[in-house]
């Protein structure tokens, strides 16, 4: 017994060596590693690929735009921008800094208009594969009790349930539903155009955002102004303002030439409207190539010429005096029509400027105002224009000279005279008011301005954009797309045919409607029970008369039919389709 209790001793641990259980520090689990980068990116990408990223991103493209529309743009007008940080000298510079004059252009916004185009092409590109793969899949196969379904029918005939299925195929068919017949019982499925439709839109979308990037990219804009009589030649010293894309090469441009050889406007003469204009029209001639054959075109509004590769649109209009300046020694300075800008666009009263650096011994300079159809207002005081057509032309005319500041080399703007009141200075009585063929002699022998005519001038926009077609056929595209998704609807249908009593053969037909049922589920039953047939009432037939738990029942009937519906359509009965 001794050597008994001393072995038992010695196997068991000395007292006080092992904590009890309830003591004892759990083993350490190890910690796990962490999904790692390939992991993270896995995460980062499905997040960008959902569709409530897609949403944040178009809705934030949507808030980038708004600065864009509110703010001048350097692109569009470059003079307004600098007077806006000329008047806003704290807030302009950061509103500069943050691109707010330049917003399509600025990377915030190109990085939320490529996100949203990598979002959207991960998120509808792999739909497509697997909407492709269902309408090539055998339609789902018959739940197991039809008459939980949101329709159902069940009927008895003498028929044979072969023959039965033979007719619920043909009947089905008809109606271009998609059948499968197997194990007793046929399947119909129809309405992936709904589908298609969502997709299609998508898609659209996908290739509008692509071809205003390709427009953006290697299209261009130019404005100029063309006074009738002159040529204008595709160039870019040429316009009075030019936006190129960011890939542009000005060695794309279209060697094309256009010429203005008249510009007609007319103007409503009688009541409220007494005025405004009814129509313009610009009559041109272009050659599409140096050295190619005249050809002549009617410009008018919203019908543009095509050329080159290009669209060219009226703009606007105004007018342009032609005057003839000579200085003290009686030699011609300056001899052109001089574009006037409007002051308000009602009657066209405009304002220009014409400058003479070549005049001697002092360059001269006038600044001028044009009315179209000269009268006195109501106090007999001042001169207004009562209508925009040159019934009577009249330019007062203001006379400055010394140096126009033309040879510093600084641009300057041909509408504006710089240096007035120190290089410039205005000549004393030199304002007169001139009718066409009037001359008005400076003072002192310093000059004299002849206002010979009147011409008129339009303004012309000469636009490159390749990706307009294919944006116009994505937006065709995006709206059949739309219109799809809400007239069609996913329907599906089941027929089983099973021997009953009597050999009769029982029928039962089920159908399941995304959305709310529709009358073409009865069309079918009665076009399988024939006209011999009388119908027989069925408790749920209605699927109004079904509870909450009958429709969840049917949703799961159809779940589990739904793994079918994924099976390579070579590995069983061939699908046989007319949609």
């Amino acid at each position: 017994m001794t050597d008994i209790w001393d072995d038992v001793k010695e196997s068991e641990p000395e007292s006080g060596t092992r904590a009890p259980a309830a003591r004892q520090a759990p083993e350490e689990v190890p910690r796990p590693s962490g999904i790692g980068p390939l992991g993270w990116l896995r995460w980062g990408w499905r997040q960008l690929t959902t569709m409530r990223t897609a949403l944040i991103l178009l809705f934030l493209v949507a808030l980038g735009a708004v600065p864009g529309s509110v703010l001048p743009q350097r692109g569009q007008a470059p003079e307004k921008v600098v007077a806006y940080l000329d008047e806003h000298r704290t807030l302009g510079p950061w509103l500069d800094r943050l691109s707010m004059f330049d917003v399509f252009a600025a990377p915030w916004f190109a990085a939320i208009y490529i996100l949203l185009f990598v979002s959207l092409a991960g998120c509808v590109i792999p739909r497509a594969g697997k909407h492709y793969r269902s309408m090539r899949a055998r339609p789902p196969a018959a739940p197991r009790r039809l008459e939980r379904l949101p329709q159902s029918a069940r009927f008895e005939t003498d028929t044979s349930p072969d023959d039965v299925l033979a007719e619920a195929r043909k009947v089905l068919r008809g109606r271009r539903f998609r059948v499968d017949v197997s194990d007793g019982a046929a399947s119909a499925e129809k309405g992936y155009l709904g589908e298609t439709g969502n997709l299609l839109f998508h898609l659209a979308l996908l290739a509008l955002l692509f071809a205003l990037g390709l427009g953006n990219l290697f299209g261009y804009r130019g404005d100029v102004l063309l006074t009738e009589g002159k040529t204008f030649a595709n160039s870019l010293n040429q316009y009075d303002q030019f936006t190129p894309g960011r890939a542009f090469n000005d060695g794309e441009l279209a060697p094309f030439t256009i010429s203005l050889d008249d510009f007609k406007a007319t103007y409503e003469t009688k009541g409220s409207k007494r005025g405004q204009a009814t129509g313009f029209n610009a009559a041109i001639r272009y050659r599409a190539e140096p050295g190619g054959k005249d050809e002549r075109h009617d410009l008018r509004i919203n019908h543009p010429l095509k050329i080159g590769g290009t669209k060219v649109y009226l703009l606007g209009h105004g007018y342009a005096p032609v005057f003839t300046v000579r200085d003290a020694k009686g030699d011609v300075a300056f001899r052109d029509a001089v574009p006037f800008l409007e002051m308000e666009p009602r009657n066209l009263t405009s304002e220009g400027v014409i400058k003479a650096p070549d005049a001697r011994p002092d360059q001269l300079a006038f600044y001028g105002i044009l009315w179209p159809t000269a009268m006195a207002d109501e106090s007999g005081k001042q001169i207004v224009s009562a209508f925009p057509a040159p019934l009577r032309p009249v330019v007062t005319i203001s006379s400055f000279k010394g140096d126009i500041g033309l040879d510093s080399g600084t641009p300057q703007s041909v509408y504006r005279l710089e240096g007035i009141g120190r290089t410039l200075q205005p000549v004393k009585d030199g304002q007169k008011l001139l009718e066409p063929g009037e001359t008005f002699k400076l003072p002192g022998g310093a000059g004299s301005i002849t206002f010979e005519g009147l011409k008129e001038y339009a303004t012309l926009s000469v636009n490159h954009d390749p990706g307009r077609v294919p944006a116009l056929v994505a937006a065709i595209l995006a709206v059949l797309g739309v219109v799809a998704s809400f007239m069609v609807r996913r329907r599906r249908v089941w027929v089983r045919a099973s021997a009953g009593e009597g050999g009769r053969t029982v029928v039962e037909v089920g159908g399941l409607t995304l959305g709310n049922p529709t009358a073409e589920f009865d069309d079918i039953v009665t076009a399988l029970r024939g006209p011999e047939q009388e119908p027989e009432p069925e408790a749920d037939q209605d699927a109004g008369d079904q509870d909450a738990g009958d429709q969840d029942a049917a949703a799961d009937q159809n779940d589990d039919a739904e793994p079918e519906s994924d099976a390579d359509p070579e590995s069983g009965p061939a699908t046989e389709s007319k949609e």
